[in-house]
């Protein structure tokens, strides 16, 4: 699973994870996917490529990464600095790490079957638009993902707003997937 054989595009993990989800890969495993955000639009993560330093948190608005079954729960993570696939209880600790976080950057979880995620996920990039039209990264290579002309990126990842999956915070999220490790 060398992370170099998938669809990436920085700063477009949505998209990423709707690739991972479909590839031949990980079809026969169990998968989910999990669209990472809070209220303020504001999570600290740490480990990823685009931080200043790994050491160092960068603040996603979201961020969006595919869960899959082997034995147990394992994380793929196309931004992650840390080696993939990555063992839940792993990628917990040196993602979100264990010293206290302020209450307004702490993570959110929106679970979702990664089929259901496939079919509904959709995408028109106006995300990734500055208000005067200039990209804020550059778009991926591939078309968006856009099912009836609707983009429902920003619903999927208000973790308040009701919608598909089911949202938990951190301790229920490890609960949930480090548990069957």
């Amino acid at each position: 699973m060398n992370r170099e054989r998938y669809p990436y595009a920085p700063y477009y993990c949505e998209e990423n994870v709707w690739h991972l989800c479909q590839h031949s890969d990980f079809l026969r495993y169990d998968r989910k996917v999990a669209l990472i955000s809070n209220d303020r639009r504001s999570c600290a993560l740490w480990n990823q490529r685009s931080a200043p330093a790994p050491e160092q948190p960068i603040l996603w608005d979201y961020h969006v990464i595919l869960l899959f079954k082997q034995e147990s729960w394992h994380i793929y993570d196309l931004d992650t600095l840390l080696e993939t696939p990555t063992a839940v209880s792993q990628y917990v600790r040196h993602t979100f790490k264990e010293e206290p976080v302020a209450e307004p950057f702490r993570p959110m979880f929106r679970i979702i079957d990664a089929d259901e995620f496939v079919s509904v996920f959709s995408s028109d990039r106006s995300h990734m638009l500055t208000a005067d039209g200039k990209w804020l990264a550059p778009p991926p290579p591939w078309p968006a993902i856009v099912h009836n002309n609707q983009s429902n990126l920003i619903e999927l990842t208000n973790m308040r707003g009701a919608s598909f999956g089911t949202v938990m915070d951190l301790t229920r999220f490890e609960t949930l997937f480090v548990g069957e490790e």
